[in-house]
């Protein structure tokens, strides 16, 4: 796994039903200048990974009924939740950016972590990617969920801080969690000298 070096830029979920719009407002319950902050940092984050050559790859989540399990359902019904980012509707889109021509996309139906999708591992390892850079929605669901798998499967992991932001739990302390359980270095996007260049097993991560 050592030899796995490259590094891919993994935008989570920047849909409009998380980003914009009476769904995403209602559901994050803070400051919307918060979530505007985040994708604009993104889209930045992007535009720069672009530039330097790095890998950007797209996540995307489908909440349709058809794809949840019985116990999503069940949880849903008890929180009174409806299904967001349905197949084929505006909620599901992409927001502020989107894949450009050969970048890959990847779906989760109805469940937090890329890796239960189809293709993401296979498509990472054929690749020589060892390292990930996270930012999308949310850090405390989504993106910890995926980025903690990764970790387990071998991958180096860093999250750019402002290219995302907590839903349930105060956003320090997601970050906190994840550089002390899986090693994730924290940056920023506008420095992408300290996240673009692959990373290596010696390599010394974030305290």
């Amino acid at each position: 796994m050592s030899a796995r070096t490259g590094t891919a830029l993994v935008v989570v979920d920047l849909q409009n039903d998380f980003c914009t719009g009476p769904v995403a407002r209602a559901r994050f319950g803070g400051d919307g200048a918060v979530l505007d902050a985040v994708v604009a940092n993104s889209i930045r984050a992007v535009d720069l990974a672009r530039r330097a050559g790095v890998e950007v790859v797209f996540v995307r989540f489908l909440g349709d009924t058809a794809h949840q399990g019985a116990a999503w359902r069940a949880r849903d019904r008890r929180l009174g939740k409806r299904p967001k980012c349905l197949e084929g509707t505006w909620g599901a889109r992409f927001h502020g950016v989107a894949p450009a021509p050969g970048e890959r996309v990847f779906t989760k139906r109805a469940c937090f972590d890329a890796f239960l999708g189809d293709g993401l591992e296979e498509h990472l390892r054929a690749g020589g990617t060892g390292h990930l850079v996270f930012a999308g929605l949310y850090a405390d669901v989504c993106v910890d969920s995926t980025a903690r798998t990764a970790f387990q499967k071998g991958f180096h992991i860093t999250v750019l801080t402002d290219c995302t932001t907590s839903l349930h739990l105060p956003h320090d302390e997601v970050l906190r969690f994840m550089r002390v359980l899986y090693g994730a270095r924290t940056t920023t996007g506008d420095d992408p000298a300290a996240w673009t260049a692959p990373v290596h097993e010696e390599d010394p991560c974030t305290p």
